[in-house]
């Protein structure tokens, strides 16, 4: 799996568990509705750290949390 795609499927994830639609962390993160869209649709082959961490703002979590899931574990990422 690519990195993008590591990223959408953990936003994703998360976004599951808070029942938070992708509006709702719009509001509470400030970052672009359509960013959003973007990471979650893979439409970016990176996403910036800023970024990550201004989502993880509106989660109310940790970038630590953020990545700290299989979906990152070395061997399941593509170089």
């Amino acid at each position: 799996m690519r990195l993008n795609q590591a990223v959408s499927k953990r936003l994703l994830e998360l976004l599951d568990e808070q029942n938070m639609t992708q509006y709702q962390l719009y509001m509470k993160s400030g970052v672009p509705k359509s960013a959003i869209g973007n990471i979650v649709n893979c439409s970016y082959d990176s996403v910036k750290l800023r970024i990550i961490h201004e989502l993880c703002q509106g989660l109310g979590i940790g970038i630590d949390t953020f990545f700290a899931s299989p979906l990152f574990q070395e061997d399941n990422l593509e170089p």
